[in-house]
């Protein structure tokens, strides 16, 4: 039996474009790695530069800081330390790669390019990248003088058949998946089954490593794990949390086996998971582009009562501000719930009435507007002079705008443009009404470890009362939209699973309002344009996920069975006979 070989697994949280930083953290992680005892340290997918760099990776100076700093690492490991498996860029003349690199005793000993390229939902990497062939086994020599052939792969290429197979049929040991895979409901376990998937057609152990962290819309979770070659979960690491998950393999003949069952981290339950991506994108996306804080329109209501908690929870409170902006529609209990809300969450509170404003745009438009009776065009201005007033105190004092509209909202149009929409940022863009409720009675039941805010945050009142926008007398959310238990089922349907209105009609769901709704869908596409970016929690966000044009003539209202199929010929000539009878 040979010496135990150890193998640890790092999911950092580095940042787009700041190759320096990014070097430290890999530096600091490596000598946590050394201190455990490793062999091998493994770093996520384009860990040099941060994933995903997306157009940036194109500029040549990128590319070229890119290498420096690779093989900056690469001598750090002449020092008689642990190994390292990183994704970085790789320039090969005028080829750009997404590639993996085994550095080793001082110097580059291999590296293998991305061989499946993803080019769906978020990832367009085909824009940017090269694909490379399929990978062969990289040799790792280790202290001993022995080898173990690492069969490197990189996110998606553990999603398709032939890469793990060609390394297995080329001799590979051991599977070390580097990924930068984004979290989703539900995509643990997604990831967990293609996992043992590919151990069942190699027979190999299979350690993945994920990038954690936020970069933009997107957010990395984590949960790195480690499975031996029966499938056996042997390790798994923190979600939503940087960690080093270390684990430890002997050789019995020909195979790989785990010394020792690792640590095994618990999954997260479905609310928790999402809690924490909104956190975590939010934190992130507050550090790293350097903002003191943010601030938001706290009205009473559900929504922006969630967005002040999360915020709170990844920030703290001293870096949280709200700002209660009445109008005369506004009731005594949202005054009141509004000031309880801040209470809780001990952040500063503001109160700026907007009628003075109303009334001076009243008084300016009133030439214009004689003989029209009041409709939404009144709504929507006291909706954006509150959008004014945000911008404003972001403008002199710092804090990004946080914007508090959800999905269903979004969804639907029932927002306002330069209004409600206002802002940098939003938590709850790709959540819907629905999950909204359940999000909030799980927080106030639950304050689990890392939560900077207190315990049962949100007011009774403000989950049971009527949803309303209070731009009107006794407005309620219903009196323009369908129940939202209702609205919720008819857009999943129409946007997470892309169905048509007839389908989800012969589901059982009313034709009228899945027609209403998905007309409303269609046409709140130029507001969803104009939305700032905001955490990606389904597996359709709005934005990169889905992209529909503004202009668009092609409605799914129809909910007639489409007519019958013209006959087609039994045998039509190829392409190229009927360009040559024309040549002729």
């Amino acid at each position: 039996m040979s010496e135990p070989l150890t193998i640890a697994l790092a999911q950092v949280d580095p940042t787009v474009g700041d190759l320096d930083g990014n070097l430290a953290l890999l530096r600091a992680a490596r000598a946590e790695a050394a201190a455990a005892g490793a062999d091998l340290v493994l770093f996520p997918e384009l860990a040099i530069v941060g994933y995903p760099p997306e157009d940036l990776v194109l500029k040549q100076a990128l590319a070229d800081h890119a290498r420096h700093a690779l093989d900056a690492l690469a001598r750090d490991t002449a020092d008689g330390g642990p190994a390292v498996v990183v994704g970085t860029p790789w320039r090969e003349r005028d080829r750009l790669f997404n590639a993996v690199a085994l550095l080793a005793g001082g110097r580059i000993e291999g590296w293998r390019a991305k061989h499946a390229l993803p080019n769906y939902g978020v990832f367009d990497e085909k824009r940017v990248f090269e694909a490379g062939p399929v990978p062969g086994p990289v040799p790792f020599r280790r202290r001993d003088g022995s080898l173990v052939r690492l069969g490197l792969m990189i996110c998606e290429d553990m999603w398709v058949e032939d890469v793990a197979e060609a390394l297995a049929e080329s001799g590979a040991e051991l599977l070390l998946v580097i990924n930068g895979s984004p979290f989703e409901r539900d995509k643990p376990d997604v990831r967990l089954q293609l996992a043992i998937r590919r151990i069942t057609e190699t027979g190999l152990p299979l350690l993945y490593v994920n990038q954690v962290g936020g970069q933009d819309e997107l957010v990395f979770d984590g949960a790195s794990f480690a499975l031996d070659g029966a499938c056996g979960l042997i390790g798994q690491a923190r979600a939503f949390a940087p960690d080093l998950l270390v684990t430890r393999w002997l050789l019995e003949g020909e195979r790989w086996v785990p010394a020792e069952k690792g640590r095994i981290e618990p999954p997260l339950e479905r609310l928790e998971a999402i809690w924490r991506a909104m956190m975590l994108g939010l934190h992130d996306y507050v550090e790293k582009n350097r903002f003191p804080g943010v601030v938001l329109g706290l009205s009473g209501g559900i929504d922006s009562a969630v967005s002040a908690a999360v915020a709170v929870d990844a920030l703290g409170p001293h870096r949280v501000r709200a700002v209660m902006m009445p109008s005369r529609y506004t009731s005594r209990e949202s005054l009141e719930d509004a000031a309880e809300v801040a209470r809780r969450l001990a952040i500063r509170y503001d109160v700026v009435g907007i009628e003075p404003a109303v009334a001076a745009f009243s008084e300016m438009l009133a030439p214009l507007f004689e003989g029209r009776s009041p409709d939404t065009t009144e709504e929507n201005i006291q909706s954006r002079i509150r959008g004014v007033i945000l911008m404003a105190i972001s403008n002199k004092l710092g804090p990004m705008v946080l914007t508090t509209g959800n999905k269903s909202e979004m969804s639907v149009g029932y927002a306002t443009l330069y209004g409600d929409m206002c802002g940098g940022y939003s938590v709850l863009k790709d959540v819907y009404k629905t999950t909204v409720f359940e999000l909030a009675r799980w927080r106030n039941a639950h304050r689990p470890s890392g939560l900077l805010g207190p315990e049962n945050p949100i007011p009774e009142r403000v989950l049971v009362k009527a949803p309303s926008a209070e731009l009107r007398a006794n407005q309620k959310d219903e009196d323009s939209l369908p129940p939202y238990p209702l609205l919720d089922r008819i857009l999943e349907g129409l946007v997470e699973e892309d169905l048509s209105p007839r389908e989800l009609v012969e589901r059982g769901l009313p034709a009228e309002v899945v027609r209403r709704v998905s007309a409303m869908l269609d046409a709140a596409e130029y507001k969803r344009r104009q939305a700032p970016p905001g955490v990606k929690i389904t597996r359709k966000a709005f934005g990169r996920d889905r992209r529909y044009p503004i202009t668009n003539a092609f409605r799914r209202l129809g909910l007639a069975p489409l007519p019958e199929p013209a006959p087609v010929a039994e045998a039509a000539a190829p392409v190229h006979s009927q360009k040559l009878a024309t040549l002729e």
